[in-house]
């Protein structure tokens, strides 16, 4: 079945702040909309036509929204669905310092305050905790990728990028290596967050004190079964939910970074860089080729972009005037987005262990209900066993007789006698048949049907046998005309 085309989600979340530019920021009543209004610099001349306001339509504007509004706006539909089979992913984009890591992880202060990673999890276990005809289990991954290399943040052990590579698969992309762990409750789930929040790579600088410089990748890995063992649901349903934290791009003249900070930055502006360029390639239906591997961030997020999955985007914005380029850069981001279709389906598979054991107890029972039907209607001596030598010669021997008049019906107690009876009737035809044949071929010549060339020789055959026939008869009547008139 063709899966219906989707269109990426896109939304804008904006950044609460004192100094709120409210004469350049303008929102639509529908809250779907965001205006930017630039005032035209007069030191640049009277005659100036660089553009000084854009428009653009998202599927909603997030302004001075609690952390539970977004999680209902942005994630909870998703969530849902994943519970079902399909594919999900998040992520947050934006400039260094805009709240990407406070919409996705929140702040640990205070409860109400957590981001979408710990509220998707306790709908997942709620989710759970409900399910009354389903088993579901839940494991966790948690991807950093910092500098081009990849880092397990939920390693045991002292791994590096070397022992790590992505994979392209015909189910998707993983990443060999990656470790990944089996959570029995919300709490071992949030466990596995804060730690791996404790290995990720930060640093400060003029614009945040706290900057993430690495993109980071949380996975939540759902399989659901049945848990009514029957034949006709013998499947389990797989899904993941990507919920992706990316680093923000950085204006080195605002960041002032240096040394190692200067560096990361490069290679953040760079991986991003390339996501944009991948972005604009997917909104291309021309575009025949999609570079997915020309930096480790845009192949890894290869399912999410135009994938079989659903697909949101949380544009986090500063609605400081200062801040205005870096804000019209990730609004143009987050309008390219909503240009990707993804075809989300649900992630199917059949366990054929599984199956081979409930098929065997599936006979084990039909064979027990068969035997006590017996029982009650006193066929206790009918076995439904393979037919052994003897019962086949002695089904051989019945149709024989049957054939020749001596009996009138054959006995028959079970549907393995009923295949027998019909198998040994056709070898008897076939036997007929070829002795029919033989009797013929030593008579006649037979002449096979679709063997046109033969026929035709044949056929040539027999016109001259009738034209010298004809010529026999004509000198016959004339000798007979010339003896009576003599």
């Amino acid at each position: 079945m063709h899966a219906a085309e989707k269109k990426v989600r896109a939304f804008v979340r904006v950044k609460p702040t004192a100094h709120f530019a409210q004469d350049v920021i303008k929102f639509g009543p529908d809250n779907k909309s965001i205006d930017i209004y630039i005032k035209k610099d007069a030191k640049k001349g009277v005659v100036n036509n660089k553009q000084t306001d854009w428009s653009f339509k998202l599927d909603g504007v997030l302004h001075n929204t609690s952390q539970e509004l977004t999680y209902e706006t942005v994630a909870k539909k998703l969530v849902s669905e994943a519970l079902t089979g399909y594919n999900g992913t998040i992520m947050c984009y934006g400039q260094t310092g805009a709240g990407k890591t406070y919409t996705m992880t929140g702040a640990t202060a205070e409860y109400k305050h957590r981001g979408i990673i710990p509220r998707a999890v306790q709908q997942v276990f709620r989710a759970i905790a409900c399910s009354v005809d389903s088993f579901i289990t839940v494991r966790i991954s948690y991807l950093e990728i910092y500098n081009e290399t990849l880092c397990d943040l939920l390693s045991t052990t002292t791994s590096n990028d070397m022992q790590m590579a992505i994979v392209d698969c015909p189910q998707g992309v993983y990443v060999k290596g990656l470790s990944i762990h089996s959570v029995s409750d919300e709490e071992d789930a949030l466990n596995l967050l804060f730690e791996g929040e404790t290995n990720r790579v930060i640093a400060e600088h003029s614009l945040n004190k706290n900057s993430s410089r690495s993109h980071c990748i949380f996975t939540i890995y759902i399989e659901v079964r049945s848990r009514v063992r029957v034949l006709s649901d013998i499947r389990c349903i797989n899904s993941k939910i990507n919920l992706i934290d990316l680093a923000g791009s950085e204006r080195l003249s605002k960041t002032r970074s240096e040394g190692r900070v200067l560096k990361e930055a490069a290679y953040i502006n760079k991986s991003l860089s390339f996501l944009e360029q991948i972005i604009i390639a997917l909104a291309d239906p021309k575009r025949e080729h999609i570079p997915f591997r020309q930096s480790k961030l845009t192949h890894v997020l290869k399912d999410s972009l135009g994938g079989k999955c659903n697909t949101v985007l949380v544009a986090n914005i500063c609605g400081e005037a200062l801040h205005v380029e870096e804000t019209l850069s990730s609004l143009r981001f987050a309008t390219r987005m909503k240009w990707i279709t993804t075809e989300p389906v649900v992630n199917v598979t059949y366990d054929s262990e599984e199956t081979v054991k409930t098929l065997e107890k599936e006979i084990s029972l039909l064979k027990q209900e068969l035997a006590m039907h017996d029982s009650l209607v006193n066929r206790s001596l009918v076995t439904y066993g393979p037919l052994t030598d003897v019962q086949v010669a002695e089904i051989k021997s019945q149709i024989h007789k049957y054939l020749q008049g001596a009996i009138d019906e054959i006995d028959i107690m079970n549907f393995r006698q009923v295949q027998e009876v019909f198998k040994q009737f056709k070898l008897i035809v076939r036997q007929q048949e070829g002795e029919v044949e033989t009797r013929l071929r030593s008579k006649y010549i037979l002449i096979d049907k679709n063997d046109f060339a033969t026929i035709a020789a044949a056929q040539k055959v027999m016109a001259g046998k009738q034209k010298n026939t004809r010529s026999l008869k004509g000198l016959f009547k004339s000798s007979l005309r010339t003896d009576f008139n003599t």
